[in-house]
């Protein structure tokens, strides 16, 4: 599982299982982590390199994706 950080006021951190396409989200304000699905590696990367990744995660991965909390 890859570790992910970032520079973000709206998430905390994070991490990527490959083989499986889940994306987990820890968010800063309420601490709660997200398990979101199927979401492929080429997402994963856009998120990273996004020059606001809040924004990248709330326009592209949060109603894009199923989620559970974790």
């Amino acid at each position: 599982m890859e570790e992910l950080f970032f520079n973000s006021s709206n998430l905390d951190s994070g991490q990527y299982d490959k083989k499986n396409k889940k994306l987990y989200i820890t968010f800063v304000r309420s601490g709660d982590t997200y398990c979101y699905t199927k979401v492929p590696e080429i997402i994963k990367e856009n998120l990273m390199n996004a020059p606001s990744q809040g924004k990248y995660f709330a326009q592209n991965i949060q109603k894009n994706y199923n989620y559970t909390k974790v």
